[in-house]
Order: structure tokens, then sequence, then C-alpha cells
């Protein structure tokens, strides 16, 4: 599917802004006291706080001084957004990474936005602000999505008419915050996908999930492969009686593999309707024997 590069500011942040009060730059009104709403002008970093709504909590420290180092050779081209709170006193609404990477650059002053604002307006604008860039990761998109339901009192169509997205896009994103802390975090630090959590949104149970996440990890799975580990974990936890069909229980397979990495080998687990059963640890040589039996202290 074919994605089109959004431009500007989104219509959902450009309904909000209100795109009429916007000064062209050939009308550009620029002063260093008596900043004017709806203006561009030129503000001192020291007299902005940030904005106590500002939903992404990192940001990238490598990225953040390639921005600084363009700064000082280019300025701010992108104005900030700001509230006034007082005489010459600011409140961020958006672009708190262009302001710390002006910090970086040591500038004394930034081109804002200088806007008009209650607290839910600021919260919806910074969020929309993050939702729409590029480099935000998924559980930031679904957090902030989280925080528009709960605290901007949106439903989900509302939220999806905000942020130019469908319901179906907006409810997936949510149902990863359902995913267990380890994973999220996963999500976070690009080490899974949205393919594999999509597919480990499907599993029920949380066990489930954890284990397959880790062989996600370990194994380096692709999403294919996860969706097809899915589909045999959820068949044989829709069996009744799986030891008799010759299909061991999903805890069984998990100690199954972890005694198969921790013995270098595959391992066989018998378990009989009754819950007896043996264990099979095969050995390729002599030596492979040894070094088993070294490892059981025999």
């Amino acid at each position: 599917m074919t994605h089109q590069k959004k431009t500007g500011l989104g219509r959902g942040l450009s309904a909000l802004l209100d795109d009429t009060e916007v000064v062209h730059n050939n009308k550009q009104q620029v002063s260093n006291e008596g900043a004017s709403l709806g203006t561009i002008s030129h503000i001192k970093i020291s007299d902005v706080e940030v904005n106590p709504f500002q939903p992404r909590s990192e940001f990238e420290p490598q990225a953040l001084h390639e921005l600084s180092a363009s700064i000082k050779l280019q300025g701010l081209i992108q104005p900030v957004t700001v509230r006034r709170v007082g005489q010459n006193s600011y409140q961020l609404i958006s672009g708190e990474r262009r302001l710390r990477a002006s910090k970086l650059a040591g500038l004394v002053e930034i081109p804002a936005y200088i806007r008009t604002a209650n607290d839910q307006q600021m919260l919806e604008m910074a969020l929309i602000e993050n939702i729409q860039r590029e480099n935000l990761n998924a559980i930031e998109v679904a957090l902030s999505f989280h925080r528009m339901i709960e605290e901007c009192h949106l439903k989900q169509e509302e939220l999806g008419d905000r942020v130019s997205k469908n319901r179906s896009t907006v409810t997936n994103y949510l149902r990863l915050l359902k995913l267990p802390p380890a994973i999220q975090a996963s999500i976070r630090d690009n080490e899974i996908s949205m393919g594999h959590a999509r597919a480990l949104i499907s599993v029920e149970d949380a066990d489930k999930q954890l284990y397959i996440h880790q062989q996600i990890i370990n194994k380096e799975l692709s999403v294919r492969k996860v969706e097809e580990l899915v589909r045999e974990i959820q068949k044989a936890g829709s069996k009744s009686k799986p030891a008799k069909l010759g299909v061991i229980s999903f805890q069984y397979q998990k100690i199954e593999d972890d005694l198969a990495s921790k013995f270098g080998t595959k391992i066989k687990l018998k378990v009989q309707a009754k819950g007896t059963g043996t264990i099979e640890i095969p050995f390729l040589s002599e030596d492979d024997l040894n070094r088993i039996l070294e490892m059981l202290d025999w």
C-alpha cells in the first residue's frame, strides 16, 4: 500500500491552530519584546518553559546533536509554537526537540508562533504534532492515542479524524498497550516490529505472548514465522487432550525449548494423559554423551 506523504501540519492540527491567524513570511512581525498573537516572533529561549503535556519522553541524543549542528549553520527554520502565560513568559505547545537543539546550539532567541490555548487544547496540539512525526515509535503513538481518548474525551472515530487515520489503525495501536511491559519495551526499542506485535496481540494468554516474544528475540524470527508459531500454539491449545494426539501443551513446549537451549541438543518431552512421561536427550557421539553427563554433574 502506498501512503501519500503528509505536508504541513496535517488537517487535525491545522484546524486546532486556525491557519488564518498565521502571518506569512512576507508579512511577519518580528519583535524581541512585545510579541503579538498570531505572528512569527523571536522570543528568548530563557522565557520559554517546557509543555507539561509533552507526550514524548525520549529524544535520541545523536539526532538531537545533528539538529543542533544544523541550527548552528542555518538557524532554526521551523518555528516552535508557544502560548503566552505572562509578560515575556511563554509555555511550549509543540517543538520541544527544536527547543532542546536550539539550546545546545547556543541560541539566545528562537522564532515562535504565539497562540492562545487552554490546557486541553495544548495537550491535543502537542499530541497531534508528535503523532505526525515520522520517527515516533509505535508505543509512543499508542500512548498519545490513549491520552487523547482519556484526557481529551475523544471517541476512536473522532481521534481518527484528528490524526487522519482510520478506526482500525487507531484500534491496533491502542491494543499494543495491552501487551506485557517487556513486549512494549521491545516495540519501543525497535527489537520487534509492528508486524510481530500484531501477531502477538492475537494470543490471549500473557505467558504465551512472553514465550513467543522470547523466541522472536532469540531466534530472530520473521513476522511470517511468528504467525506460524502463533497458529501452532493456538491449535495445540484448542485440543482438549493434547497428549493423546501427540501434541504437547504450551507449558511443556516451553520446558522442551528451555532444556534444548541448556543442553545444546533437541530434547523430546513425552507426556501421558495422567501427567507421567519421559524426557529424551539424544547424543551424537561418546564425546557428546560425556558433555551432557558433565552438565548433569554425573
